[in-house]
């Protein structure tokens, strides 16, 4: 391959990948904030500014694992190489452009794990079973772990003997919780890891015992989050309960679109491994650079308008509802992200929508759409590993078997 192919072949990659990235925060990072804006809690255009910044520092700060197993996971034996990451990012960003316009739930992870998939076979790789199997599993654990937790939360927000001053706290203080414990890059490891969460970095600083392995203050910290954050609500509820839920929808919303930036930059970033971390020799930061800014460039040019749909969804949907859609989609994307899994967000909330609509006696979701979307599903995947396939050797032909 000569060099000026080579450059080429970065700058094209590189184009693909921003505009993935910029399709990414359009649409799969417009969710979290959509309850918030049927309720009135923020307008449109301030929902948008916050989630192109908030989605854009989940993707810098915890995008790195979901990216290096995109990119480096899925195929066992060879590299993805300048070539088959743009043959595989644009196969994938084919299936998105398709799903954005023709309006089939395509979803993102689906196309870029098949496409990668694809283009590391007709490389001559190897399968990753092992990887195979955890994706499968996690991918089909979603839908019932999603619903049921919608379904337990939803539950939980229409008892009667359980005031709204009581479980609207109740749930900020587990959110609470949970976020002492995420990961972050920019907290530093004293053990020397390259991610941290807030209860590790103070108990690894902080002398404390341990006991059966585990260091007493990571519970410790972990519970004065959860006071803190149940806490704080309440005290909001207490004042008024409309007040109290508006406020929780926009922290919730906040953490959630923080989440789905990380969770999501790794489906746009994950072909370019190889190529800027090896060929390039460039650190993993750059890449996530690449990505946020994409992503925070959908949000604030294509969110605004996909965002206005969705709230009038969410607010037919009613906040209780939305609550119980949005907690286990935070759960999930970050079990995710520490896993290293990537997935589609959407397919999370639209299994939270379903079981907090089960506990109303309805889903409010037609069997046949649920059904459209599982086939959907099933064949994205086994579409875009057959076209991932192509595209590359194709690719590879033209430009005279470059690898």
């Amino acid at each position: 391959m000569t060099d000026l192919v080579f450059w080429g072949l970065v700058v094209v990659a590189t184009l693909t990948s921003l505009g993935t990235a910029w399709t990414l925060g359009a649409n799969s990072n417009s969710p979290p904030f959509a309850p918030a804006i049927g309720a009135n809690a923020v307008s449109t255009m301030k929902a948008a500014f916050l989630i192109g910044i908030l989605a854009a520092l989940g993707a810098l700060t915890q995008g790195g694992s979901i990216s290096e197993t995109v990119g480096a996971g899925l195929i066992d034996g060879v590299a993805i190489t300048s070539l088959a990451a743009t043959a595989g990012l644009l196969t994938a960003t084919a299936f998105m452009a398709f799903g954005i316009y023709s309006g089939y739930p395509v979803p993102a992870a689906f196309a870029t794990t098949g496409a990668m998939v694809g283009v590391g076979l007709s490389l001559g790789g190897d399968p990753a079973f092992g990887t195979y199997r955890r994706i499968a599993t996690f991918w089909v654990l979603v839908p019932p772990v999603s619903g049921g937790l919608a379904y337990t939360t939803a539950t939980l927000l229409r008892r009667d003997d359980i005031p709204e001053t009581i479980s609207i706290p109740l749930l900020a203080a587990v959110v609470g919780g949970i976020v002492a414990n995420i990961r972050l890059s920019v907290i530093p490891s004293p053990t020397g890891a390259e991610q941290e969460s807030v209860a590790g970095f103070v108990a690894g600083v902080l002398p404390s015992p341990v006991v059966g392995g585990v260091d007493l203050l990571l519970p410790v910290v972990t519970l004065a989050a959860a006071a803190l954050s149940f806490q704080f609500i309440r005290g909001r509820t207490q004042q008024s309960v409309d007040r109290g839920i508006k406020s929780f929808l926009l922290i919730l919303g906040s953490i959630v679109a923080f989440s789905s930036g990380g969770s999501q930059v790794g489906l746009a970033t994950g072909p370019l491994e190889n190529l800027y971390g090896v060929e390039l020799g460039l650190p993993g930061i750059v890449l996530l650079t690449v990505g946020s800014v994409g992503i925070l460039g959908g949000a604030w040019m294509g969110a605004p308008r996909l965002l206005q749909a969705t709230s009038r969804e969410y607010a037919q949907l009613g906040v209780r509802r939305s609550i119980a859609a949005l907690v286990p989609g935070f759960i999930i994307a970050q079990a995710a992200i520490l896993l290293g899994i990537p997935i589609s967000f959407n397919n999370i909330i639209i299994s939270g929508v379903i079981g907090g609509g089960l506990a109303g006696g309805s889903a409010g979701v037609s069997r046949r759409k649920i059904a459209t979307t599982l086939v959907f599903w099933v064949l994205t995947l086994v579409t875009s590993i057959a076209l991932g396939f192509v595209v590359y050797r194709a690719f590879a032909l033209v430009l005279g078997g470059a690898a």
